[in-house]
């Protein structure tokens, strides 16, 4: 059995860190301002301190001067408040070697109160030793460092800093003149030549171990964080790794009090209630304190903070036949000594979740719930038998599962229970008994190891397994069993609890989940049984209690959530602790830790990636051709003017890359023409729409293209005549509204040549038009709605040695609608509860593109040919220009300097033009006089001679008196002196700069790099240490985004992959746990390869306003808008490699040059505004890896160019469908929120396998509820902007939804328009329907809605069935009688919900009252047999339905 003392036995890594990390709490204000304002998510930050730098420090003395070390003192500060909170964080003291202290620590610490008054001071101290072996602790400065500037919503300072030392120490800050004090420099003295370079950036990676942390504590990566996986790199908390949890079952828990449980609550209530009476009260409302309940917190505690709120569970009182109390009732009537009950019990268990780590603990306390009556005095309650509440903690304990040696498995584990003034993890007083002192004291141990316990001590006992064991076998249980983890490696198998049901069927009940109230909810009148021991009955012989209510001075938000009479109720019955489906939500926030099952989350619908690509083998009909051909496009012709080859694009095209290579004409001029647009007639829409288009595409990398508005021109003649449907011929539409009919279609080119491409990327560009498609968005030029999406194979681009190419293509122009079925229709059973409608997805076809591709050979100038392939491939390679050898010389002029340093730049120019400090330039310089371009800083007497030449000006412009003068001349000639001063200075400094930036640029080696979007660039740099000792020299990069190779597999494989022929060396780099960069060992002269990476994931996600473009001016109409691309940032990055001095050895300076990345699919999503959108993408199936080959290739990642957007997938078994899930955050309508997501199916991550590009369209979203066949009506507000615009609105669906206005109107700024939807659908299900609100002079988007309709089927009247023959051309004709069912002549409207499939003799008729007509029906003619359900609806003329009748044809 294992018994924990209070003191001995306690595990000392847990106390020793649960009294390190002891911290002070922030101003409450602020606690609240940050709450108020919305700030409580919080928020990682990352602190790095580099060294410090100082020329002399303040009271220095001679003592022992050579064993003083520095420390730094870093804590956070409210400058508002002037308080100081959190915890003061101590580095390692360094020692101070040549003026300058490098520490090279990075603290952690997270935050939500993100206001410019929180700031962190830093301090720095100096240790000196003692003659007794202590250190004396002196401050030598301070300096404070602005975490948030600006407004509190901003993004925190990032960057390098630099911050100056002043004089004093941190409790300078307290005084009343620093109080908001944003600039120190005024107030405090600055110490000469001090300073700290620091930098300070946020740390997303925080988020997933908050919980492990409390807030506004700094911590290093020296730090114990337990439930923290530890890092290879030495600080965990750069990228940290949660430890798995674990879940375990806290059974069969007891609490002995002692002398006895009666004795103990007896004395306790005499010293509550001796308090009560010892206040002034008047006599007839002496208070009596009784006991409420009795309550057991139990939290996971790792020395920080809880893991997870603590569960509050209730104890009930239980005999000393503990469970077995309940076997009898005779045997609890022999004795009565029998029923006093002996101890506190826990019938139900407990789930916890805990990890492996020594200093993680199990914290109880025990708690007492108490109530007074209320006196008349107070106003809570009208009653005069309202009791109020309050909390006591009487006990705490904590234990620590996981420190050696753990022998508890199969064992009792009994604890002792302390009290009194010691620091405890919930932070509360405890009560302390006034008993004998040596009931409270530690008992000695046992020779066998275990505590000898005397019956003086509290204490709780209790069992602990692992909660796989007590699970019922499942895919989870028995995959989590099968892995080596420490509960199964310490699983007992002689348990006494294994195989054992806990809860039999003669069991007691188990006990009930504690409350977890507020002192207001426990105020309320109560009529749980309260517990006095000057009553004869005790509270468990009692009846059955009742509910425990909620108060009514709750305040609202905590009663916010309640949903049910018995929501947030706190029941005491007894019953089975199962979750049922009534229980409250504030009831299940404080419930047992529910375990994860195998759940792969459903956004439903899942887009298919690649699977709704339009077929690419449809086959237009000789009608079509010479129609198209007709029409006077015109022709592709190759460089001679000849007519380009013909190509099928049914037909399978061969790539032959050789043949490209070999290809004279290198250069290729890529054209597309868009010819027609074929309309199909589409549900909900006229038969002539749409009128005008407008195209959206990226090809290549090229910038994205937004074409002008295209009129479709129809042949109505021949159209009538035939009963096909013919393309409409596009046209372009001038400026002035007019149509260009003279030159038909839209031309766009693109050049791709030798000074397009980079060198070697024509491979990649013959490659990307082999294997890809262009994705070709469809839009609407009125409503600005996407019409659809189609999709063209490039292959038939490639010329193959050919001089021209062209190909036709008719492609089919897709959309995707979203119908959930009618609810009432599939709920078979009226009892069953009502679930989510199943949501279908349909594919649409709206249209058929009608475009010509070509390329056109075009030849280079031999004098001028740069073949792209023909160049080299850049090596990867970067080696130092034989500057390693030492400084060439040269001359330290002006000139070479201010070229060098733009700084020196702007002082030379300030030295020339500044006349407050200069005063002599601007008036002793004549306008004929020229500058010389070129200063020699070595010459004193060109400084003399500019001097003599502005005194003598002065001296000849002067006429004043002899003595005046001679007066001016000692002026004059002291200023001179001034001047020449202060110019030796500044030249001075300025040689001093220039020299050092000559050096930094001579061991400065330049690397041009071709970035492109999460595309991972490998390079090796050459570094030599010139040196004749060995060096440990430390790497540093200005930016993450180019870090070291530090994983010898990784660099491995990018070796392999860039056919990089250096050698690899392993555990080449070692990692400091005080240092964050990397170092690596040189022997001297010795030249060894530094891996480096690049790879950016983020991207610009700037948009062009959406909307067609306009014809320019002066140029042809083949023109098309291009915006401009969203590619990588250039940036310039630094590498410096710096010697065991801190100096920098060697300086590699990578110049990233952008390169706009290929798309491979666009997503269109549309989304309701400041909601979140959760969608999946489901893979295409990849090849699974072959016998042999690693199984690196199936392994699949993604990243997203939006940190803001959440984006991952799992890895599933073999054979399984994979998906890629995004969670978007809302914005506004209309915006539209654009991002990339790039999937890699390589470990390492080298190169995305595909980038989809995704537009999220966010609408006001409308939910109508209607019926179909019936009209309804909803009001939308449509709110004007800060200028007078011209709106029209327009709907996806006019047929079924009507907007009026239906015409243009005038929008005033600030103005309020009220919109009147008419909707009359005519299927039924959830439907998704769009409205748009356009401004029609700039062709802009101004609000656009997302209709979310609940259409129901109506209340059928009558039913009918009718036969109709297949085939021969010919319908049939039916009739229904229909009675007019009031007493006054109505007119009525007949409507349908297949149009196409019947006809009415009249849509309109009138008849008076209680007469009859006969409604004439027309069925059209099918060519194939079936059955199908068509609705006939007779409306008023208000479209409100009056009847619907059924009518089933069968088509035989």
């Amino acid at each position: 059995m294992v018994k924990t003392e209070n003191e001995s036995n306690m595990a000392d890594s847990w106390r020793e860190l649960f009294e390190r990390s002891r911290l002070v709490p922030p101003p409450r204000n602020a606690s609240r301002l940050a709450i108020e304002n919305h700030f409580t998510q919080s928020n990682g930050f990352q602190l790095y301190l580099s060294r410090l730098t100082v020329a002399h420090l303040p009271q220095e003395t001679s003592e022992a001067g050579q064993d003083v070390n520095y420390q730094l003192c870093v804590t956070l500060f409210d400058r508002s408040h002037q308080q100081f909170f959190g915890k003061t964080w101590k580095s390692q003291p360094q020692r101070m070697k040549n003026g300058k202290i490098s520490f090279n620590q990075v603290l952690h610490f997270h935050t939500c109160l993100r206001f410019p008054s929180m700031v962190v001071v830093l301090e720095l101290v100096s240790l000196s030793p003692k003659p007794d072996g202590s250190q004396q602790a002196l401050g030598r400065g301070l300096t404070v460092l602005e975490l948030f500037i600006n407004r509190p919503e901003a993004q925190p300072a990032d960057g390098d800093r630099r911050l100056n030392l002043y004089h004093g120490s941190p409790r300078n800050l307290l005084h009343p003149l620093l109080k908001d004090a944003t600039d120190y420099s005024s107030l405090l003295k600055t110490i000469e030549g001090a300073h700290i370079d620091c930098a300070i950036k946020t740390h997303p990676a925080l988020v997933p171990m908050m919980h492990l942390l409390p807030e506004n504590v700094l911590v290093s990566g020296d730090d114990t964080i337990p439930g923290l996986a530890a890092s290879p790199t030495g600080d965990a908390l750069l990228k940290p790794q949660l430890l798995k949890m674990l879940p375990f079952t806290l059974s069969r828990l007891t609490v002995s009090l002692q002398p006895s449980l009666d004795k103990f609550e007896s004395q306790l209530l005499q010293l509550i209630n001796a308090d009560c009476h010892s206040t002034k009260q008047p006599e007839d409302t002496l208070r009596t304190a009784v006991i409420q309940e009795r309550r057991l917190h139990v939290g996971v505690h790792n020395g920080w903070c809880f893991l997870e709120k603590p569960q509050v569970v209730v104890l009930e009182p239980l005999t000393s036949g503990g469970r077995s109390r309940a076997d009898s009732t005779s045997k609890q009537s022999k004795e009565s000594s029998s029923t006093t009950p002996q101890t506190l019990g826990l019938r139900s268990s407990l789930e916890l979740r805990l990890a492996n780590h020594p200093a993680l603990a199990i914290v109880f306390q025990l708690e007492y719930v108490f109530s007074a009556p209320i006196g008349p005095e107070t106003m809570l309650s009208t009653t005069s038998t309202s009791r109020a509440a309050f909390l006591q903690s009487l006990r705490w304990g904590v234990w620590c599962p996981f420190q050696e040696p753990a022998d508890w498995i199969g064992e009792e584990i009994q604890l002792v229970l302390q009290g009194g003034a010691k620091p405890n993890p919930y932070g509360v007083m405890v009560y302390s008994s006034e008993m004998p002192a040596k009931t409270q004291s530690p008992v000695p141990l046992g020779a066998a190891g275990t505590a000898q316990i005397t019956d003086a001590t509290d204490m709780l006992s209790f069992w602990l397994s692992s909660g796989l064991e007590k699970k019922e076998p499942s895919p989870k249980v028995s995959q989590k069993t099968k892995q080596k983890d420490v509960s199964s490696q310490r699983r007992s198998p002689t348990s006494p609890s294994k195989g054992r049901k806990y809860i039999p069927a003669a069991s007691p009940p188990e006990s009930p989940r504690g409350p977890g109230l507020s002192l207001s909810q426990l105020a309320a009148t109560s009529h749980h049984p309260t517990s006095s021991h000057s009553s004869k009955v005790l509270p468990w012989q009692q009846s059955i209690p009742s509910l425990l209510h909620p108060s009514p001075l709750a305040s609202a938000h905590q009663l916010s959530h309640v949903a049910g009479i018995s929501v947030g109720n706190i029941t005491h019955m007894e019953a089975a602790l199962q979750p049922r489906g009534d229980v409250s939500p504030s009831a299940q926030d404080e419930g047992d830790q529910l375990e994860e099952l195998p759940f792969t989350p459903v956004h439903a619908p899942v887009i298919t990636a690649g699977m709704n690509e339009p077929s690419f083998c449809t086959v237009s009909s000789r009608r079509s051709l010479a129609h198209l051909y007709s029409a006077g496009f015109p022709n592709i012709v190759d460089h001679r003017g000849q007519a380009a080859e013909v190509l099928d694009p049914t037909e399978p095209m061969p790539f032959d890359p050789q043949c490209e290579d070999a290809d004279p004409l290198q250069g290729n001029l890529l054209v597309f023409q868009f010819l027609a647009f074929t309309r199909i007639p589409t549900a909900g829409v006229c038969p002539d729409w749409p009128d005008n288009i407008y195209f959206t595409f990226q090809f290549y990398r090229f910038p994205p293209v937004t074409s002008q508005q295209l009129k479709l021109l129809s042949g109505e003649k021949v159209q009538q005549k035939s009963g096909s449907l013919l393309p409409c011929v596009l046209a372009s539409i001038n400026n002035d509204g007019t149509v260009n009919s003279d030159s038909p279609g839209l031309q766009v080119q693109f050049r791709v040549d030798e000074g397009f491409l980079r060198p070697g990327e024509k491979r990649w560009f013959l490659r990307y038009l082999a294997l890809h498609t262009l994705h070709i968005d469809i839009w609407d030029s009125n409503s600005l709605l996407l019409i659809g999406s189609t999709a063209i194979e490039l292959k038939y681009l490639l010329r193959q040695g050919k001089s021209a190419v062209q190909a036709l293509h008719e492609v089919e122009v897709l959309t995707t609608d979203y119908v959930g079925e009618d609810p009432l229709l599939t709920t078979a059973n009226l009892g069953q509860r009502s679930t989510v409608s199943p949501v279908t997805v349909h594919t649409i076809i709206r249209g058929r593109l009608h475009i010509r591709t070509g390329n056109i050979g075009c030849p280079v100038d031999p004098g001028k040919r740069r073949p792209a392939d023909a160049m080299p491939t850049p090596s990867h390679i970067i080696a130092p220009q034989g500057v390693m050898g030492g400084f060439r010389g040269g001359s330290l002029s002006s000139r070479n300097i201010l070229q060098l340093n733009a700084r020196n730049t702007a002082q030379a120019h300030r030295l020339e033009i500044d006349g407050d400090r200069v005063p002599l330039y601007k008036h002793g310089i004549r306008g004929s006089t020229t500058m010389p371009r070129e200063y020699n800083l070595n010459q004193s007497d060109e400084v003399s001679r500019k001097l003599n030449c502005m005194a003598a000006v002065r001296q000849r412009e002067g006429k004043e008196d002899a003595k005046a003068a001679k007066v001016t001349d000692w002026n004059k000639r002291a200023r001179s002196d001034k001047e020449v001063d202060q110019i030796k200075l500044n030249q001075e400094r300025s040689k001093a700069e220039g020299i050092a930036n000559m050096l930094m640029q001579a061991i400065t080696t330049q690397h041009l790099l071709y970035a492109s979007l999460g595309t991972a660039e490998y390079m090796e740099y050459v570094l030599k240490n010139p040196y004749n000792v060995p060096q440990t020299v430390s790497i540093h990069s200005d930016d993450p985004e180019l870090s070291v190779l530090t994983n010898t597999e990784e660099w491995g494989y990018f070796k392999a992959l860039t056919k990089t022929p250096t050698p690899l060396e392993e555990n080449m780099f070692h990692l400091e746990e005080d240092a964050p960069e990397p170092r690596v060992y040189l022997r001297p002269k010795e030249s060894v390869h530094i891996p480096l990476k690049y790879q950016s994931f983020l991207c610009d996600h700037t948009m062009a306003v959406q909307g067609p473009s306009f014809l320019p001016t002066g140029k042809g109409f083949r023109v098309a808008k291009k915006n401009l691309s969203n590619i990588v940032a250039a940036k310039t990055i630094k590498v410096t490699f710096k010697g065991e001095n801190g100096k920098p050895m060697a300086i590699c300076q990578v110049n990233v040059e952008p390169t706009p990345h290929v798309v491979d699919q666009t997503f269109r999503l549309y989304h309701p505004e400041l909601s979140f959108l959760k969608k999946a993408i489901r893979l295409p199936p990849w090849h699974s890896p072959t016998v042999g080959e690693a199984d690196d290739r199936n392994h699949i990642s993604v990243r997203c160019s939006d940190p803001n957007i959440i984006c991952q997938t799992s890895m599933l078994m073999p054979g399984e469908p994979q998906d890629v899930y995004l969670k978007v955050p809302g914005s506004p309508s209309p915006n539209i929120k654009m991002f990339f997501v790039m999937v890699f199916t390589d470990k390492w991550m080298a190169a995305p396998s595909q980038i989809w590009q995704i537009y999220v369209h966010f609408l006001e979203r409308v939910d109508v509820s209607c019926v179909t066949g019936q009209r309804s009506c909803q009001s939308l507000v449509l709110r004007g902007r800060q200028a007078v615009r011209k709106v029209k609105c327009f709907s996806s669906h006019p047929k079924e939804i009507e907007v009026d206005p239906d015409g243009v109107f005038l929008l005033p700024p600030a103005a309020v328009q009220e919109l009147q939807l008419k909707v009359q659908p005519w299927q039924a299900g959830s439907r998704f329907f769009y409205v748009s609100a356009v401004d029609v002079e700039q062709r802009q988007m101004v609000t656009a809605w997302l209709l979310c309709l609940n259409i129901h089927r109506p209340v059928l009247s009558k039913a009918f069935e009718v036969c109709v023959p297949v085939g021969g051309g010919r319908g049939s004709s039916k009739k229904i009688t229909y009675t007019n069912p009031y007493t006054s002549s109505r007119t009525f409207l007949l409507r349908s919900d297949h149009p196409d499939l019947l006809q009415f003799k009249e849509d309109k008729f009138q008849i008076s009252g209680g007469e009859s007509y006969t409604i004439g029906l027309r069925f059209a003619p099918s060519q194939s047999s079936g059955s199908v359900e068509i609705l006939v609806y007779v409306n008023n003329l208000e479209e409100k339905t009056e009847e619907t009748f059924c009518v089933k044809v069968n088509y035989s």
